[in-house]
């Protein structure tokens, strides 16, 4: 069976002020209606003898992973919570072990397995334009990786490119062929040459091997890497859909990449050519890229309006752009954010994040509409002692049992039905009613009905802070110091 390991755990950066920390770019819809996530999993659709795919990401995206996943019609098999990020060797390692687990395996270190499925490994943040090739560079490689090789797949370059790292392939195979080395990224003339040769590769981080391959791989070039894993994987346990490694383990495991710990040093890698019109969406021109152009060179997204600009992204969330005279720039627009850049900077958008994080700026954590796995809420007004909030729930779903020590909230339902928890009564509000908690009531919102319900909550008090919050119930499994 194969298996798809989907790596959801990365945050994006280069993309602020779309991806943030908190709601990070394969979480969006960049290139389409769907998200990239949803793309990725989309794109395995239809591989022989296909098996639900196992989910690596982190503990503050769970609900929204889970909920995309669940829109797009294939749940996981497994949604693993790693407490603190240690790169792809450990994710994958603990997705290895998931995989041996499910596939009934009973002692995942045995050299003879019962079942031992191939993994296909695949960040979830990269954009495959040419889906049919995509999966022919798959079935081209399943038979090496079913044979126990270590498959890697190597983009063919359409340009010398300094910014990714290269593979180059070896004498032998026609669609498969052994790998005679990994290399750095390269400087300008470097890649030139690479390019020029024909026998290298852009490293595009996808593989694909047997479980217990990749863990015998990994215990024989970094065993601490995989002890580490397995102690974390002993002590998991599960919450809901998701599979929970234990903090403190997990973080005593170094941090290291497939590429640095496995793939560079074992003698079983070889390499698979994809062309496929491959992305990593590394940045905003890598994405403007990865879309189609006007006649101009331009790309809009949104409320757009442009006279004499060429060579642009221009992307609109709420509010209508207007550019005049622009060449070659990125203008990105949020509801609390603009990202002003030239296309020849915007590998500076990470530093610009490092430097807003250092002024304790919540911008690069968190959009201004927050997402829950009840809905979401979005701060639409705020001053001194006052906060305005637009509260969206969806069908069937609860907020907590909470209360708050610092505020009182004023609720008015705009559309929808809300059952009402406050104190010891509950009751119904309907459209146009409203209701008043007083500070320090143990109050919960429910939308009983079939259809979303809207909220406008003015809160009042001393502190307004997403941390003054008590749960005492929780649907969802989150405890009061969680999000």
């Amino acid at each position: 069976m194969l298996v798809p390991v989907i790596l959801s755990g990365g945050s994006g950066t280069r993309l602020w002020p779309l991806s943030r920390e908190l709601f990070p770019k394969q979480l969006l819809p960049l290139v389409g209606e769907h998200t990239m996530l949803q793309q990725t999993v989309a794109r395995v659709t239809g591989v022989a003898d296909l098996g639900r795919p196992i989910v690596v990401c982190n503990e503050s995206h769970r609900f929204m992973v889970a909920e995309q996943l669940r829109a797009a019609g294939t749940p996981a098999q497994a949604i693993v919570l790693e407490p603190v990020g240690r790169n792809t060797a450990p994710a994958v390692a603990v997705a290895a072990l998931v995989a041996l687990e499910r596939a009934g395996a009973t002692h995942p270190g045995a050299v003879v397995p019962a079942d031992d499925p191939v993994l296909l490994v695949l960040p979830a943040d990269h954009v495959i334009r040419d889906v049919e090739a995509f999966r022919v560079a798959v079935a081209a490689g399943r038979g090496a990786a079913e044979q126990g090789k270590l498959v890697t797949f190597g983009v063919v370059p359409d340009r010398p490119e300094t910014g990714y790292g290269y593979i180059q392939r070896g004498q032998g195979g026609e669609s498969v062929h052994p790998v005679d080395r990994f290399v750095e990224k390269p400087d300008l003339s470097t890649a030139e040459r690479y390019v020029a040769s024909g026998e290298y590769y852009w490293n595009s981080g996808m593989f694909m091997f047997r479980a217990r391959a990749y863990l015998g791989e990994l215990g024989r070039h970094a065993p601490e890497i995989l002890a580490a894993c397995e102690r974390a994987f002993a002590g998991a346990t599960r919450d809901l859909d998701f599979t929970r490694l234990p903090a403190d383990v997990f973080a005593s495991c170094p941090s290291d990449s497939i590429d640095y710990a496995v793939m560079e040093k074992t003698a079983s890698a070889v390499v698979v050519p994809l062309d496929a019109g491959w992305s990593d969406v590394g940045s905003w021109s890598a994405l403007q890229d990865a879309l189609p152009t006007d006649a101009r060179g331009n790309v809009f997204s949104g409320d757009v309006i442009t006279a004499d600009t060429s060579g642009s992204y221009l992307h609109s969330t709420h509010r209508l752009i207007a550019a005049v005279g622009l060449r070659d720039h990125v203008v990105v627009e949020t509801k609390d954010a603009v990202l002003v850049a030239p296309r020849d900077k915007v590998q500076d958008v990470k530093a610009l994040v490092s430097e807003l994080k250092a002024q304790g700026r919540y911008e690069t954590t968190l959009h201004r509409e927050v997402f829950r796995p009840w809905g979401s809420y979005d701060s639409i007004d705020q001053g001194d002692r006052f906060q305005v909030k637009r509260l969206v729930v969806k069908p069937g779903a609860s907020m907590s049992l909470q209360l708050h020590h610092h505020r009182a909230e004023h609720w008015i339902v705009v559309s929808g039905t809300a059952r009402i928890t406050r104190g010891e009564e509950t009751f119904l509000l309907g459209e146009n009613e409203s209701t008043f908690i007083p500070m320090g009531t143990r109050h919960r919102i429910e939308n009983p009905g079939k259809v979303t319900l809207h909220i406008i909550e003015v809160q009042s008090g001393s502190y307004l802070g997403e941390d003054d919050i008590v749960r005492f119930e929780d649907v969802y499994g989150r405890d009061s110091a969680s999000k």
